[in-house]
Parts: C-alpha cells; sequence; structure tokens
C-alpha cells in the first residue's frame, strides 16, 4: 500500500509533468533528480529504453496521464526499494521546512529557462561558462548564515527539487565562501549568482572554482527585494 508521502509525491510530480509546456523535458527532470537511469525506469516498467528516450525528447507524442502516473510510481518504487534517500529528501520540501534567515524566496518551473533570459531578468553579469544552458528553479540564500548554519549534508536542502537550478547568493564580499561551500558538497547547481558585487570585485579564485564543477558564474548589483520582484514577476 502505497504511503501518504508517496501519494503526495507522486500527486507533485505527475502534475508539473503533465502542466509543463515541454512534458518530455519535465519528465527527464525528475527521473535526474531521482538518479534513476533510462535503462534502469525502462526494465521498471517492461518497455524499451527508447520509448522513455522519445518521451523525453519529444520525438514521441507526450504521454497521458495515466502513462505519466505509471512512470512516476515507478521512480519513486525504484528510490524505495534502494532505501528512499531522495524521497526523504524531498520530504522536507514539501514540508517546508526552511529556515526564513536562511532562504529568502526558492522556486520550480515547470519547463526549463534558458540562463539567458534568466540573467537578463535580475541584471546579472556573466563571469565563468556557458548560458546556453536552462534550469528548472531557483533560491535566494543569505549567502553567511546559510554557511554559518547548515553542515555539508543540510546544505543540498538548498537546490529544492531539482540541481538544475541557479543559487543565488546575496550579502557576498568576494563570492569565495559560498564557492568553497559548494566545492566541498556532492550537489553542484548550474549556475551561481553572487548578490551585490560587481565582476571586479569577485575574488579571483571564484571563476577557477566555478570553471572545476562547470557552474556558470554571475553577479549581479540588483538589491535582493528587487530580485525576488523581478523574477516572481516573470511568466516563465
Amino acid at each position: 500500500m502505497k504511503s501518504e508521502l508517496h501519494q503526495h509525491l507522486a500527486e507533485k510530480m505527475a502534475g508539473e509533468i503533465t502542466l509543463s509546456d515541454s512534458p518530455g523535458k519535465a519528465l527527464k527532470k525528475w527521473r535526474l533528480a531521482f538518479e534513476i537511469p533510462q535503462a534502469v525506469l525502462a526494465d521498471e516498467m517492461g518497455m524499451s529504453p527508447s520509448v522513455i528516450s522519445d518521451y523525453e525528447s519529444g520525438r514521441r507524442r507526450s504521454p497521458g496521464t495515466a502513462v505519466v502516473g505509471r512512470i512516476v510510481d515507478t521512480i519513486l518504487s525504484i528510490d524505495q526499494a534502494n532505501g528512499g534517500k531522495f524521497i526523504e529528501k524531498f520530504a522536507r520540501i514539501l514540508e517546508n521546512r526552511f529556515d526564513s534567515d536562511i532562504i529568502y524566496d526558492i522556486h520550480e518551473y515547470a519547463s526549463p529557462v534558458p540562463l539567458e533570459a534568466f540573467a537578463r531578468a535580475i541584471g546579472a553579469s556573466i563571469i565563468q561558462g556557458p548560458t546556453d544552458r536552462e534550469i528548472y528553479g531557483y533560491t535566494v540564500i543569505h549567502s553567511l548564515n546559510a554557511i554559518l548554519q547548515l553542515s555539508s549534508s543540510e546544505f543540498g536542502r538548498l537546490y529544492g527539487w531539482s540541481t538544475e537550478r541557479a543559487l543565488v547568493f546575496t550579502g557576498v564580499s568576494n563570492g569565495k565562501s559560498p564557492m568553497v561551500a559548494i566545492r566541498v558538497t556532492p550537489f553542484k547547481p548550474r549556475c551561481v549568482v553572487l548578490q551585490g558585487i560587481t565582476p571586479e570585485e569577485i575574488h579571483p579564485l571564484v571563476p577557477r572554482l566555478a570553471e572545476k564543477d562547470r557552474i556558470t558564474l554571475m553577479a549581479t548589483p540588483m538589491e535582493v527585494e528587487g530580485i525576488i520582484t523581478a523574477l516572481r514577476g516573470e511568466k516563465w
């Protein structure tokens, strides 16, 4: 019998996939979030890996709600069989156990957002890394409080539903502290935005760390409230 948490997560995931403008990409996001290879998912569902690949790439017509439901249940069942690591992680997010003095804002996108568009919305300069990537969400973080109060394992809470997101660190002096913190944790974001400083104020080590972890690095002088207002106002 499915637990209440399983049902809650399944509804969240299935709803996001079916309502997305790009259901295949949303499906892929969730599969990757649970670190499940296409072949494993396909095998558990009794289908060819090419079918999953076709759904995710858009080569095959988007699956209906019944198929999406089966895929989501299979993803959750695989994780449960492996100890439920990701179910536990996402449970904390569902329960909104975030400290307001650490996370100012967190949001998930149903469809991928190009980093170039994200940068324009917050007036950010590109310091390092490609901008032809996409993100599925963002988190606006009080840099010092996060570093002082969160353990290495708790740092993962900043990633919300997916690491394919932008972490916006506020109140930084030269950007070194958040990048070093990311360096020693297992999860890496797709993008890091340093708020409140100019490119010239960034420590020389920071772009090198970003390059090593394949992170697109940005900086913006926009105030925190302005960032939150701008991002919430976008129709992505």
